[in-house]
């Protein structure tokens, strides 16, 4: 019988599960949907049970006779909350990463308390991280919270383990990332007790055993959890200074890793045998934002979208600001709101469309272009780099060469890496990877062009100022 470690890749809009043997090889994989509502504008929610059973749907898919799962691997969306009872039911929604209903409160927090977190956890105070959604949760009911990790683990376990990871600890503005522990501090300014946070381990310390999981006997450990980001970085093989990756799902992440803590759109990324750091920022409408105009559209699906945009060999001046819920890095104005502009009476659906996949390259350059030093090339990974006309349009747009991962579940796979590390088992699978290279078009004055008129359009959805 195969050994294999069974990585779950917990996402915004579904649930992955990935058999993966010892030399990175995938045995079988599963997934299964996720739910999302927005009761009211600016709110994000997921449902608690339903995300624990998508899980579950996705490891019955996955799993196999032949297959002995030796250990668990954790992959999580990140900022998103859950709150449940003593007994271990939910006590609410889960509150997504793309929610803004604590955006309000948010802004009326003393600058000193922004200053903290900055100096802490090297973020900024936004309705984006966890600590705002942890106090909404319990100014209405006693609980205890968690991210998406603590919730997967705490049903993994049978309810016997209230856990985190740091990576994850470190993206709800709680987390000292030097100091490695939860900040006195930070508690008291959000007035979240450290009774109602799990415990914070190193991303392979061990997250305790399975214990009554459908599918899955009793007594498998679960070996190593990250972030979803951070596990496609590792899985990227994106572990030294000056190597940049972008992942392309719901929203967008930008990282690279840096020698040490900047006290500037610094994340930890993961946490063993010493603590690596990154420079990370986050786009929040990339993937919804391709979904958002295939709908506007009356097109069935993304891929739909992708192939009207590809009709036209450009936009004609067409510029979408996908500001749905306010612009993430590196603007950060929550204010800020979507618009299209540059039409005329010749425009097409088809600019429209081309418009959208434009609007994701250009935040993914947004965020590059404040990277210290030269980005050589950009390693991509995510279910939209599928499209060549995206990653040639990335491409085209950064003037820098875009390397596209060879395959679709690259934060599984990171973390089932770090996991067979953690087992004794030899790994360096990314060096072993291969990519779809796209490489830059002539034209730098164009480039300049169209990343002018991308600047003003921002600038007029803006509210804060730059």
């Amino acid at each position: 019988m195969v050994q294999a470690v069974l990585a779950v890749d917990q996402g915004t809009s579904n649930s992955k599960a990935v058999l993966v043997a010892a030399d990175g090889s995938v045995l079988g994989t599963g997934s299964a949907p996720v739910g999302l509502s927005t009761p009211r504008p600016g709110w994000v929610e997921q449902d608690a049970e339903d995300l624990w059973q998508s899980v579950l749907r996705a490891i019955s898919a996955c799993l196999t006779p032949d297959v002995d799962v030796v250990g668990i691997a954790l992959s999580t969306q990140r900022e998103s909350v859950v709150g449940w009872d003593a007994s271990g039911e939910p006590v609410g929604p889960v509150l997504g990463w793309q929610d803004v209903r604590t955006n309000d409160w948010c802004t009326q927090l003393p600058q000193a308390v922004d200053e903290l977190v900055r100096r802490r956890t090297g973020l900024q105070v936004d309705a984006m991280f966890s600590a705002p959604k942890m106090r909404w949760l319990r100014d209405r009911t006693d609980c205890l919270v968690g991210t998406v990790d603590a919730w997967l683990i705490h049903r993994l376990t049978g309810g016997q383990e209230h856990l985190t990871e740091a990576g994850n600890a470190s993206r709800t503005l709680l987390y000292d990332v030097t100091a490695l522990d939860w900040s006195g501090e930070l508690l008291d300014a959000f007035g979240v007790p450290r009774s109602a946070l799990p415990a914070v381990r190193p991303s392979d310390a061990g997250f305790g055993f399975t214990k009554g999981v459908p599918g899955l006997r009793d007594g498998i450990p679960i070996v190593a959890v990250l972030a979803d980001s951070h596990a496609a970085m590792y899985g990227q093989g994106c572990t030294e200074a000056g190597l940049v990756k972008a992942t392309y799902g719901t929203g967008s992440s930008v990282m690279t890793p840096v020698d040490g803590f900047v006290a500037s759109g610094c994340t930890l990324a993961w946490l063993t045998d010493r603590p690596v750091y990154a420079l990370e920022g986050n786009i929040v409408s990339s993937g919804a934002a391709l979904a958002w105009t295939a709908d506007l559209l009356g097109l069935p699906d993304v891929g739909a979208l992708m192939a009207l945009a590809a009709t036209v060999p450009s936009a004609e001046g067409v510029l979408l600001v996908p500001a749905f819920a306010g612009l993430g890095a590196p603007h950060w104005d929550r204010e800020a709101r979507a618009a299209v502009s540059g039409m005329s009476s010749s425009t097409t659906r088809a600019h429209v469309a081309r418009a959208a996949v434009e609007a994701v390259a250009h935040q993914i350059c947004d965020i590059t272009d404040t990277i210290p030093g030269v980005v050589n090339s950009l390693r991509a990974d995510g279910g939209a780099t599928v499209s060549e006309l995206l990653m040639q349009t990335q491409a085209d747009l950064l003037g820098r060469r875009v390397e596209a991962a060879d395959v679709p579940e690259i934060s599984a796979l990171g973390v089932a890496e770090l996991a067979w590390s953690t087992l004794g088992e030899p790994t360096g699978w990314a060096a072993k990877r291969t990519y779809r290279t796209f490489e830059p078009g002539p034209g730098a004055g164009d480039r300049d062009r169209r990343r002018s008129a991308w600047a003003e359009a921002v600038a007029s959805v803006r509210v804060k100022p730059a």
